[in-house]
């Protein structure tokens, strides 16, 4: 076994020397030191780490380093190691940060520099957190092991979904020496020794702690085996929600925290867009910024806690009212019903119309952020295109791993679409380079994206790309509602004043009274977030009208 490890990060070269010369003195024949210079170069090897399957005991970083401080470091660096002990190392003049980190990232502890002797004001310390971490169950010896292809679709659809649902997972490559081994044991070599000698078709494969081998597992196959829930405990429930983005996720809470016998249905992970988010800065309550899949993970586990029944990798594909209940259809046939329904589905990115294109989509091409596939994009170029905030959080951390992000804007500038702050960032930011009046139109490789070709105002030119980012608007996931629920020319769900006179309706459409706000045609039956039309695409605001449907929804109930 290898040993565990004990990060530490620090800007400061003789500072970051000595704490990791005091950590060796005391420690070294226990666990692993590993240290960094920078905050970009702690979270690469951090990543590096979890991907390695290695275990980390503790992370030690600076309260005060450039581009990410202290707290956002360990912010980031828990959401692939949630067991490992957080400290802050801060100056005197950064005490009150260090105790507001507490609440922030659930901080463990944080130390003055400079400690001096270590015997007295450094070992006692972290003797008590190693001591803390040795304690925990952390329950990750038997690791998910995933094994694939650098660049293959299924391979990245499979570690998108396990780290979206926060599930640990330890990622081989098909031609290295542990995934040639991993791939023999299981029976999955075809003809010689080597990997490659598998077919496409065999992989990813996925072990389980316990040993349960899948070959190619669809999502629904992937869910059960990592524990996650996708049967229902009833066929019918007070409220039945659909999507677990930020406006189902609001909806789950309230739902179950106010009595009503509710279950969620999320067709890929908790989060939606907004989960993938690499770090979202302007929500309420957390002025250091939170990662989106932190943000869905802890309101996951906040509806999970009252009671909310989550139902992961189940497509929902029809909504039809048979009397007092609505009934919900699933893609394998199954159904389930209710009084009520929450929309919360969201929207998708459009997909970007160039040639060629198409072929790369998870082999170099990828829609939304793809945060697993940050370390891969370091000492490279990288290709990003889209001018809204998604887009210019997404440049903001992957410029922490790429020798240079270009954002690709097709309109003049990024000031009608992107938050005054995400600007200021970006333009402090020396390897972020923004490229106006651009667009991607054509795209080529073997096997992978290699090249795309732009055009902007000095015409076309093509250039070396490996990794293409797209956060290009947003597409209603509505397509599966029919003629049931009532939507606009672009496909989003239209609530309450905007609906059509009742006169003007196709007949197979319920009559209604007048609606609440956020009702939809169908009495019952209520839109929250980014799937309505008219709603503003934030977080928040998503958040809030997913609360405020439930508080319709006990109106509704109460006149029923």
């Amino acid at each position: 076994m290898e040993k565990p490890v004990i990060m530490t990060v620090d800007d400061d070269p003789g500072v970051s020397r000595s704490v990791a010369r005091d950590l060796r003195r005391r420690y070294g024949h226990s666990y692993r030191v590993v240290r960094a210079d920078t905050a970009a170069e702690g979270m690469a090897s951090v990543r590096e780490l979890r991907l390695r399957g290695d275990d980390v005991a503790a992370i030690l970083a600076d309260y005060r380093m450039p581009q990410m401080n202290g707290v956002e470091f360990l912010e980031q660096a828990m959401d692939l190691y949630p067991y490992a002990r957080r400290l802050l190392l801060t100056a005197y003049a950064d005490t009150e940060a260090a105790i507001q980190a507490i609440n922030v990232v659930d901080l463990d502890h944080y130390l003055l520099k400079p400690w001096d002797p270590p015997e007295e004001k450094f070992y006692p310390v972290l003797d008590a957190q190693l001591d803390a971490w040795q304690r925990t169950d952390r329950r990750e010896s038997d690791e998910l092991r995933v094994v694939g292809a650098r660049w293959s679709a299924p391979s990245y659809e499979v570690r998108d979904f396990l780290s979206r649902n926060q599930v640990p997972y330890r990622w081989m490559l098909a031609d290295s020496p542990e995934g040639v081994e991993l791939l023999a044991a299981a029976g999955e070599k075809a003809t010689g020794e080597k990997a490659a000698a598998v077919s496409p078709a065999r992989l990813p494969l996925v072990v389980t702690g316990d040993g349960t081998k899948l070959v190619a597992p669809s999502p629904s196959e992937l869910a059960q085996a990592v524990g996650l829930s996708t049967a229902p405990a009833t066929d019918f429930y007070d409220l039945i929600v659909i999507g677990g983005g930020p406006g189902g996720l609001g909806a789950a809470v309230y739902g179950a925290s106010e009595g009503l016998r509710t279950v969620m249905v999320e067709q890929h992970a908790s989060g939606g867009q907004a989960g993938q988010s690499s770090r979202i800065e302007n929500y309420l309550g957390f002025p250091d910024g939170v990662s989106g899949a932190q943000l869905a993970d802890r309101a996951r586990r906040q509806a999970a806690k009252f009671g909310a029944e989550l139902l992961t990798a189940r497509t929902v594909t029809s909504l039809e009212v048979k009397g007092r209940a609505r009934v919900v259809g699933f893609a394998d046939g199954g159904t389930i019903a209710a009084h009520t329904v929450i929309l919360a589905t969201g929207v998708s990115y459009r997909r970007l119309n160039a040639p060629g294109l198409d072929d790369f989509i998870g082999s170099g091409c990828y829609y939304g952020a793809a945060l697993t596939e940050a370390p891969e994009c370091a000492n490279r170029d990288v290709y990003i295109v889209g001018a809204a905030n998604s887009a210019g959080q997404s440049a903001v951390y992957l410029s922490g791993y790429a020798s240079k992000v270009h954002l690709i804007v097709r309109s003049d500038g990024l000031e009608r679409t992107m938050s005054h702050y995400l600007i200021e960032q970006i333009a402090r930011i020396p390897n972020i380079e923004v490229h106006t009046e651009t667009e991607v139109v054509g795209a080529e490789g073997e096997g992978h994206m290699e090249r795309i070709t732009l055009k902007g105002p000095e015409g076309e030119r093509t250039v070396e790309a490996e990794w293409l980012f797209v956060f290009i608007g947003a597409q209603p996931i509505t397509d599966w509602l029919g003629e049931t629920i009532e939507r606009d020319e672009r496909g989003f769900v239209l609530t309450g004043p905007d609906l059509t006179a009742d006169e003007n309706r196709p007949r197979n459409w319920p009559l209604r009274r007048e609606p609440y706000h956020l009702e939809t045609n169908v009495p019952g039956v209520f839109a929250a977030g980014d799937v309505r039309a008219d709603s503003i695409k934030r977080v928040a605001s998503a958040v809030g009208e997913g609360a405020m449907a439930v508080a319709l929804v006990h109106r509704y109930l109460e006149k029923t």
